[in-house]
């Protein structure tokens, strides 16, 4: 059995297709993403890195190409079967932690497996798990506007593993953080996803991030190419 997660082939997308002011963002692009492995995705802003994570978490379709996630092509799938797909199979961490207001960090955590058939025991005591591995077990009850900044993404990083995804897309995950508080927060990252073994792909500008993880790629002029350095 394969331990590819995820396989892009000749991803292209381009905006406003067919008029006279069409913008092509992806033009052929490829990638291959491993189990257990961490793999950086860098690009000046405006390169096309959020609309590859999109099309990667069948969040957008692309105008050609393939997306295959664990060997199960996802290209032609109803809406439907995307939605589950998507519920199933992929967390997304976003600059923004998006966190529901009225909602303890427990709870924000606990919703999504509630919506994938959990029950309400098994989604707390998951939950529970989580936020004490990434150190804010203590703020379990708290609502998050009563966390950090840190707090609040680290259980954003929990919501996102809630249902046990094989494949994780982060879209500058620590953006939003102050550079001490960006470095520890990125460490819990990196410890929840080589506890899981799931495989991660991480839009960063901030390449000392980058260079902790296991490979970099870059995306220019809408293709990825292999990065050796820094």
């Amino acid at each position: 059995m394969s331990d590819v997660m995820l396989r892009l082939t000749d991803i292209s997308k381009a905006y406003n297709s067919g008029s006279p002011h069409e913008v092509s963002v992806l033009s052929g692009a490829g990638l291959e993403l491993h189990a257990g492995e961490m793999v950086a995705l860098v690009a000046p802003s405006g390169a096309g890195k959020s609309t590859l994570l999109h099309i990667a978490g069948l969040l957008d379709t692309p105008d050609s190409g393939t997306v295959e996630i664990a060997g199960t092509d996802m290209t032609g799938l109803s809406d439907r079967r995307r939605t589950i797909a998507r519920r199933r199979d992929i967390g997304f961490i976003y600059q923004f932690h998006h966190l529901l207001p009225e909602f303890t960090a427990r709870e924000n955590i606990v919703l999504p497996q509630l919506a994938n058939g959990v029950t309400r025991a098994k989604a707390e005591a998951r939950a529970d798990d989580l936020l004490a591995r990434v150190g804010v077990g203590h703020r379990a009850g708290h609502r998050p506007s009563a966390m950090s900044g840190g707090e609040q993404q680290r259980v954003a990083f929990c919501r996102a593993l809630a249902n046990g995804p094989r494949l994780l897309l982060a879209d500058e995950p620590t953006g939003n953080l102050d550079p001490a508080t960006s470095d520890q927060v990125f460490q819990a990252l990196v410890d929840l996803v080589r506890d899981t073994g799931l495989a991660a792909l991480i839009a960063t500008h901030n390449l000392d991030l980058a260079a902790r993880m296991d490979r970099v790629v870059r995306l220019d002029q809408g293709r990825i190419k292999a990065q050796d350095t820094l």
